[in-house]
């Protein structure tokens, strides 16, 4: 647990307000900036507690996306919370691993991650499926294996892991991207959650960050919603504007765990 300063207090919000902005305009693989953001612009100086506490953040943002597509019937909620439990264990047992690593060795691990991300950002993903897929013993043993290991991930990484289970759910059931996003939620609310409490046990978490964080993050979601709005027409440009920023990211987050700067 870290002393939180005035500054790092502002750095914090202003960090969660661009992870909640990014996440509000393009969608899924915002969060994994919140590391690095917490690492090389707030100044944690501890990857393990950057990384707990970027799970808050991780399961209160997913949280809030979950209540809005529920609202809007988008959740295959059988699907989903086969899913999320099987893929909770996975979190458990990731994030056990990960603290159990070095922090500078889980950094460089987490910038490859990240240029995954970006990569796969780059990509578009089709909008066909089932939109009457349901729980089925034929799609129950994939899920099950699926979640498990986009739970891991997500753990060890202390990422939402959106970028997984999105394209995961869809080889698993079939099920359409729209029900896809919104199913997701609920994996990545219980990873998040799994993940922060593991790391809490071990007090590799800074709350008073984390609260910054998500308070950002809720203002800067508000804001990213709106302008997605207005940007509609323009999604493809963004999706591959901000996949452009993880990778630069990720390659200085690389350069910077190598020890090469």
């Amino acid at each position: 647990m870290t002393s939180l300063s005035l500054l790092q207090g502002a750095l914090g919000l202003l960090s969660g307000s661009l992870v909640g902005f990014t996440l509000g305009l393009v969608g899924g693989g915002g969060s994994i900036l919140a590391v690095p953001l917490m690492i090389y612009l707030v100044g944690v100086g501890d990857t393990h507690i950057a990384i707990g506490t970027s799970a808050v953040a991780v399961a209160a943002n997913a949280a809030i996306g979950l209540v809005n597509h529920a609202r809007r019937g988008t959740v295959k909620w059988p699907c989903a919370s086969v899913f999320a439990l099987t893929g909770a264990a996975g979190a458990l047992a990731g994030s056990t691993l990960g603290k159990l690593m070095d922090g500078q060795q889980l950094l460089a691990l987490f910038a490859v991650l990240m240029l995954v991300v970006g990569v796969l950002m780059l990509r578009s993903r089709g909008g066909e499926g089932d939109e009457g897929v349901r729980l089925s013993r034929g799609n129950l043993p994939k899920l099950l294996g699926v979640g498990a290991g986009a739970g891991a991930l997500s753990g060890f990484f202390g990422i939402g892991g959106g970028f997984l289970v999105v394209p995961g759910l869809m080889l698993a059931t079939g099920m359409p991207i729209l029900n896809a996003i919104g199913s997701s939620l609920v994996a990545v609310t219980a990873f998040g959650l799994t993940t922060a409490g593991n790391y809490a046990v071990s007090g590799m978490l800074d709350w008073g960050l984390a609260a910054v964080f998500v308070a950002g993050g809720v203002v800067g979601g508000w804001l990213g919603a709106r302008s997605a709005k207005r940007l509609a027409g323009h999604r493809g440009a963004l999706n591959a504007i901000f996949a452009t920023l993880i990778i630069v990211v990720a390659i200085y987050t690389l350069v910077r765990s190598l020890g090469v700067l």
